[in-house]
């Protein structure tokens, strides 16, 4: 699919429901929402889950000055001009989360509602300056391929109890998350580091924002918790969920919790739309 700027691998299920687009996370993938197309495709909706470019399938442009979050956030609304969408829910994931918040920012008017999971309104909290200067050095000088295997055997700063369990518990996830992060592209990386860690603060500008929003969040997620309170606590009306025994990656740690709140707020939107 052309987003007008570049060319975006999606999955989609339900066309001809109403308009989702799901927005995965830094060095994530559209497969991150993959369990839930059908479900979602089954309550009415058309759920549409893109590769950020730089991602998996994705068009991978060669230089840093390509990636950022606004360039992101554009290429979500070419996505959803593609689809013929004139206003439509947004989910996103971390990252996607903050693309997210662009997107409903730039164009309130479009967004029917929003869903902020596991996201930061701000630079990211609780990240090593010095050993992400060091992962931003290597993807620039011998690629990502050099960065996952150093990594390996040590734990990410994502990882939680919620996220050990499942990679012992769920066939193929370990290889599933290595597979995502070496097919992304080490300028994509270079620059999203750089700029998440040193992106200004957007709460002021969302306590204007009145689209109906979800916040959801891992009760483990430790460098976005305190983050997704301020953001619930900040948007008119936001509802915030924390799941319990869950982290960064809730539809795979507590996935019954995570389907319960976000079919439910989805319900909600769509009864509100419907009237």
């Amino acid at each position: 699919m052309n987003s007008g700027a570049v060319e975006v691998a999606v999955l989609e299920a339900g066309a001809g429901g109403r308009p989702l687009l799901l927005l995965h996370g830094f060095t994530g993938a559209k497969e991150d929402f993959a369990d839930w197309l059908d479900p979602l495709a089954a309550r009415g909706w058309h759920a549409v889950a893109p590769d950020h470019r730089g991602h998996g399938g994705s068009d991978a442009p060669g230089t840093e000055a390509d990636y950022s979050l606004a360039t992101l956030a554009s290429d979500a609304l070419g996505v959803a001009d593609a689809l013929g969408w004139s206003r439509f829910v947004l989910l996103g994931h971390s990252m996607g989360g903050m693309v997210a918040q662009l997107v409903a920012l730039k164009t309130p008017e479009r967004i029917r509602g929003l869903v902020l999971m596991d996201t930061a309104h701000g630079a990211v909290e609780g990240v090593d300056p010095e050993l992400a200067a060091l992962g931003v050095e290597v993807a620039r000088t011998a690629g990502l391929g050099v960065i996952a295997d150093l990594t390996a055997d040590r734990p990410s700063p994502l990882s939680t109890p919620a996220d050990e369990r499942v990679k012992r518990e769920r066939p193929g996830y370990v290889e599933f998350g290595d597979r995502k992060f070496r097919a992304c592209s080490p300028a994509m990386y270079a620059a999203l580091v750089v700029e998440m860690l040193s992106q200004p603060d957007r709460l002021d500008a969302l306590a204007a924002l009145h689209v109906a929003t979800l916040v959801v969040v891992g009760e483990q997620d430790r460098p976005f918790l305190e983050p997704c309170r301020r953001l619930a606590a900040t948007i008119p009306g936001a509802r915030l969920v924390v799941l319990p025994d869950a982290g960064h990656g809730p539809q795979f740690e507590a996935p019954e919790a995570w389907w319960e709140a976000v079919a439910g707020f989805l319900d909600d939107v769509a009864g509100d739309t419907a009237q």
